[in-house]
């Protein structure tokens, strides 16, 4: 009686070998075989891949495989993506991340100056800076500080319309010619004080209220000669002592010594006899102080009269000197 359960235990082992052996006899053994495989054979996790899945036969069909997750579809897989949030449609590089082609920390999706030169500072907009304001980039301002609505040139400076070193915004006198030279106002020196600045003084370091800021030609009343005479009269010694201390103050201005004479006579004569009374006047004034290559003696003869030559009176005066700027 006990040997029975033995004997069906063995039958059935026996059996069941024979039903394995038949199947494998009949469908072959399993071929490892995997041209998907880099060694062309199944191996390791592959098994699991390629045979079945976890909890099913060997002889099952394969699973499928489940592609890595990008949750942003950057084309970049949540596990290497630095920027995970990535809106769509957004180029991003390797890491996931938008691209800043100009690098300055803007990205281009919201940079609106996309090609700002490397190193410059930049707003939120990805645009350079421009602290004062005036329009013209920090990164090419040479006048950082321009004060707020002032006008600048192409270098973020002040304009100076005129070019005479003073900005428009503090020349009081914007239209002043090339070349002139200017206070700090801007406005044309006139170093004399004579009202008339000094790029239209012909005489600009003389006080004069004239047209052209020179003295008017000085008529040296009472300094007359005799008819047919070049050598002073007394009485002319003390007005020309006077004109010499007069000249002293006209500064650097070279003077002319002009000689006249009346009308007696011929002309060639005449001249002659100006030019010797214009030496005799300019010989003296040297005596007294006066630079000689500051005076210049010329005669006139006849030809500047000032007086009637008709008269007796009026001869007297046309022989005179007079002295004028050169």
């Amino acid at each position: 009686m006990r040997r029975t359960p033995f004997i069906f235990s063995v039958l059935g082992a026996t059996l069941i070998s024979a039903g394995v052996m038949t199947a494998h006899a009949q469908e072959g053994f399993y071929d490892p075989t995997n041209k998907a495989s880099p060694t062309g054979k199944t191996i390791g996790y592959e098994l699991v891949k390629t045979i079945g899945c976890p909890g099913k036969g060997l002889l099952d069909a394969p699973c499928k495989e489940t592609a890595p997750a990008d949750s942003d579809r950057d084309g970049v897989i949540d596990s290497k993506d630095k920027c995970p949030g990535t809106p769509a449609g957004r180029k991003v590089n390797a890491d996931g991340c938008e691209l800043d082609s100009d690098g300055d920390g803007v990205i281009d999706a919201n940079d609106k100056c996309p090609n700002t030169p490397a190193g410059r500072k930049v707003n939120k907009d990805g645009c350079e800076l421009d602290s004062d304001g005036d329009g013209v980039v920090d990164g090419s301002d040479k006048c950082p500080n321009t004060p707020a609505g002032r006008k600048v040139n192409k270098d973020g400076c002040e304009l100076d319309s005129d070019g005479d070193g003073v900005i428009d915004a503090n020349d009081k006198c914007p239209g002043t010619p090339a070349g002139r030279k200017v206070n700090a106002e801007g406005c044309e020196l006139d170093s004399d004080g004579d009202g008339i600045v000094d790029g239209s003084d012909k005489c600009p370091t003389v006080f004069a209220k004239t047209a052209d800021g020179c003295p008017p030609p000085l008529v040296l009343e009472g300094v007359q000669f005799d008819n047919d005479k070049a050598t002073l009269r007394p009485e002319a010694f003390a007005i020309l002592d006077k004109t010499a201390a007069s000249l002293k103050d006209w500064g650097d201005v070279n003077i002319e010594v002009g000689g006249h004479t009346d009308s007696r006579a011929d002309d060639d004569y005449n001249l002659k006899l100006s030019q010797r009374r214009a030496e005799t006047v300019r010989d003296y004034l040297i005596s007294k102080g006066i630079a000689a290559d500051r005076l210049t003696a010329k005669g006139y003869g006849e030809t500047k009269p000032i007086a009637d030559n008709e008269t007796e009176e009026g001869r007297f005066k046309n022989r005179r000197v007079e002295l004028s700027r050169n």
